[in-house]
């Protein structure tokens, strides 16, 4: 197919709405993505950013910012539309909303918020995630919305009795598009344990946490708090009038199209980069960063570092998820750019981290014996309940830019390399280890230093950059398959129908760099008792 037949079949997928609409509400930026019928091809992209707030020592977004936010990324989508094509879209095949997991978002009866929405990036949790890790004998962690629910029971928090629901964002933003309480089981896998045998929320465990909480909250009947699981491909409602309008009020959008379950930015992560069989993987990297392996076998004893999930399909999945990302690598690449503008040589942000990862490759292994931490929020894995960035050497380290941009990329990976030790030690094996988020946009740096991390070859795809907005795209298109009667399982849809055509790039582990990042590992490990000591004292 030529250029120009590409670009008018495009056109007519668009105007005929044969097109899967993603939007995922990241940590730092909403986005838009839109696919047609060859769905590893992204037609139009729109974004908006935001950033959470620190409210009454609460990480948190306003719902207003959420719908404005949303409407912004949807109206750069339909510009950019409208630029590439000359037209504009009436309607939608199909739409997927995937979000930041975890966190809670209550509402009472009449669907009003009782409470700011509180984060995945909140750390106050604690006493009630270790009394539901007892009770369960699973891992609850700080973040998981149960965890969230239970602290507000133990302290006794007024709003408690009011609760009529609670959700996470990506199922509080369907839940408004089409009327409907449901979540992906992904997403819902980091609300409440689920059974993997029913693929819904563990029965059992919900009985133990209706008895725990029988006196000091008798009008909770957890089950009737939580949204509807769903596994990939099951229809999900539809746009409403008045999801609609709120997607785009220009009034130009005609309801109707179809959505797929909500979904976590874990869940769309591991279909944008097609590990959601056994024994494949992916690192997504963003503000936070995590791991997802697929399992073959449940693991043999509970560990505080990996949290028990599920993909989109329901099998179940080890995480070891990270409250801090790249944000701190981002201010200090901010900080080069300010100084590069400051001596009259602006250079744009993209040019800026090139530039820096690029002269990371030519620091030394083990970072000359810097480190740096990136813990602007607590990290539980860390041992950490709040954050203290600490960029940290010794009198006879090698201080250069490139040490020092290698440490930073280093740091990013350090809480989570401790967390996959712990998966090593119980014997879970990869095939293949995928990775995707910006951070991987300059080829070959971040890429080849986290197969360093792992010592094991990572392989990105050429929509690493675009991430979870396409991934929820992607499923959404697929439960517009299954309706159609297509009768492929989630895997072989991605297998057949999305990535057939896609090559990745992979990089093998250098054996220097995974000695260097050995050493830069033990180091950082026993530097943790210096962030301890800051969050203890500053």
């Amino acid at each position: 197919m030529t250029s120009n037949d590409a670009h008018e079949s495009a056109r007519n997928s668009i105007l005929s709405g044969r097109t899967s609409l993603g939007i995922e509400l990241g940590s730092t930026r909403i986005k838009a993505c839109l696919i047609g019928e060859d769905l590893s091809e992204v037609l139009a992209v729109g974004s908006h950013e935001w950033e959470n707030k620190f409210v009454d020592r609460v990480w948190t977004y306003s719902l207003d910012d959420v719908w404005s936010g949303i409407q912004a990324a949807h109206a750069a989508l339909i510009a950019d539309i409208d630029e590439k094509f000359g037209i504009r879209p009436e309607g939608y095949g199909a739409i997927g909303v995937s979000a930041m997991m975890h966190g809670y978002l209550a509402f009472d009866a009449a669907g009003d918020q009782l409470v700011p929405f509180r984060t995945w990036r909140n750390t106050t949790t604690g006493p009630a995630a270790a009394e539901l890790t007892e009770l369960f004998g699973v891992n609850i962690p700080l973040r998981w919305s149960i965890a969230h629910l239970h602290q507000a029971v133990v302290d006794h928090e007024p709003h408690v009795p009011q609760l009529d629901f609670i959700t996470t964002l990506a199922g509080y933003v369907h839940w408004r598009l089409t009327g409907r309480k449901v979540l992906g089981v992904g997403d819902a896998s980091g609300m409440f344990p689920i059974d993997s045998a029913t693929g819904d929320y563990d029965a059992e465990l919900l009985a133990r946490y209706d008895s725990l909480v029988a006196e000091s909250a008798p009008e909770l009947n957890l089950a009737g708090l939580l949204p509807t699981v769903l596994v990939a491909g099951k229809p999900a409602g539809e746009l409403t009038a008045a999801g609609a309008a709120l997607l785009d009020p220009t009034g130009a959008l005609r309801p109707g199209a179809v959505l797929c379950p909500p979904e976590g930015d874990a869940g769309t992560g591991m279909v944008a980069t097609c590990s959601v069989a056994p024994r494949t993987g992916n690192v997504s990297a963003g503000t936070s960063i995590f791991a997802m392996v697929v399992l073959e076998r449940p693991l043999t004893q509970v560990h505080h570092e990996l949290d028990l999930v599920t993909t989109p399909a329901g099998d179940l999945v080890a995480m070891v998820h990270c409250n801090n990302g790249a944000s701190e690598l981002a201010a200090w690449a901010g900080m080069f750019g300010r100084f590069a503008t400051a001596g009259g040589n602006p250079v744009d942000n993209d040019a800026v981290f090139d530039t820096l990862f690029r002269e990371a490759l030519l620091g030394d292994a083990d970072a000359g014996g810097l480190l740096a931490y990136n813990h602007l929020a607590g990290e539980p894995i860390a041992g950490l309940t709040e954050g203290r960035p600490l960029f940290v050497r010794t009198p006879d380290s090698r201080l250069t830019l490139a040490n020092f941009m290698r440490a930073q990329l280093y740091g990013v990976f350090g809480t989570l390399a401790l967390g996959m030790r712990v998966l090593a030690q119980e014997g879970v094996q990869l095939d293949a280890m995928f990775a995707h988020g910006g951070l991987f946009r300059t080829a070959g740096v971040a890429q080849r230093f986290l197969a360093g991390s792992l010592d094991a070859p990572v392989s990105v795809a050429e929509t690493a950059s675009e991430g979870g907005a396409w991934g929820i795209a992607v499923l959404a298109s697929y439960t517009a398959a299954v309706a159609s009667g297509v009768e492929l399982d989630l895997d072989g849809y991605l297998r057949e129908r999305v990535f057939a055509g896609q090559e990745f790039a992979t990089v093998a582990p250098d054996p220097a760099d995974v000695a260097g990042f050995t050493s830069y590992l033990d180091r950082y490990a026993a530097g943790l008792a210096v962030e301890r000591a800051a969050v203890d004292t500053l």
